[in-house]
């Protein structure tokens, strides 16, 4: 098994190359399509709570700090502190500007796909954080995101919707 220093080293280098080439976003959807082998079944099934849960073992198993917040139709997604980005922030070759664009080019479909709604701010390529809303409703994701529209003007907000 590649260590995960190796492997964010080696994915930081792939995001770069695709990235100039020309191909980067067929590889999200590809990581997006193996994905849905992961999660897609218990987030149509689930919904919500699905989502809950698979965060709950990513969390553990990344080691990110990463706290999860259920509201009635919304779960937030704070991470406060991704070790994959640290990683390559730390990397002596250089971050991929678009680096973070991996998580919401995967979650995106699957979401999508699982009926859910999903508001990403990234936060920042230079900084290990970002904050998403998922909704199971459009309307409550329509209000949701006029609210973090309001109350971040300057944010870069990702959406499926």
């Amino acid at each position: 098994m590649i260590p995960s220093d190796h492997f964010v080293r080696f994915y930081n280098e792939v995001f770069k190359y695709l990235d100039a080439h020309g191909g980067l976003e067929d590889y999200f959807l590809a990581i997006s399509a193996q994905q849905e082998f992961h999660c897609l079944e218990a987030f149509r099934t689930h919904g919500l709570q699905g989502v809950h849960d698979y965060y709950v073992r990513i969390r553990r198993e990344e080691n990110c700090e990463l706290d999860l917040v259920m509201e009635p139709g919304c779960l937030q997604l704070i991470m406060t502190r991704c070790p994959s980005l640290g990683k390559a922030i730390d990397n002596d070759a250089g971050v991929s500007p678009r680096y973070c664009d991996h998580c919401p080019g995967w979650v995106l479909p699957v979401y999508t796909k699982a009926g859910l709604y999903i508001i990403y701010d990234l936060m920042g390529h230079d900084q290990p954080q970002c904050h998403s809303w998922i909704l199971d409703d459009i309307e409550l994701a329509r209000q949701k995101l006029r609210e973090v529209e309001q109350a971040r003007p300057a944010a870069r907000l990702l959406r499926n919707f």
